[in-house]
């Protein structure tokens, strides 16, 4: 397995002061977003290279695959980075629940108010 990211996909990249990226999980599947986590380039390069959603932990300091302890896996379908190259797209397979809860996505939670009189001045959300 290679930790050494490609100089062209590396040089793409815009890190924060840690030197991590946000990386967003989306079901292939269905479309849903299951989850947010952090990369840093070692973590994207072994995500690239065996195809299992490899992260790391800011609290703990490590890697970490996931799936590995819990037995909900991620199996990386296709890659992208976003326009401004601070986010990555993790399009997966995923078994089981992915969040660290018990459920399917970390965002199956009640949507948040919305200022409505905001949201109907333009419909359109422009």
């Amino acid at each position: 397995m290679s930790d050494t990211l490609d100089p062209r996909i590396a040089s793409r990249l815009k890190r924060n002061a840690d030197g991590l990226f946000a990386a967003v999980a989306q079901e292939r599947e269905t479309g849903i977003v299951l989850m947010q986590a952090w990369m840093d380039d070692t973590a994207l390069a072994r995500t690239l290279a065996t195809g299992r959603a490899t992260y790391y932990s800011r609290s703990r300091q490590q890697y970490w695959v996931k799936g590995e302890t819990s037995g909900h896996e991620q199996y990386v379908r296709e890659a992208r980075l976003d326009c401004d190259g601070d986010t990555v797209l993790l399009v997966v397979d995923q078994i089981g629940p992915a969040c660290h809860t018990g459920n399917h996505s970390c965002f199956d939670t009640e949507a948040l108010p919305l200022n409505h009189a905001a949201s109907q001045a333009n419909p359109s959300g422009e």
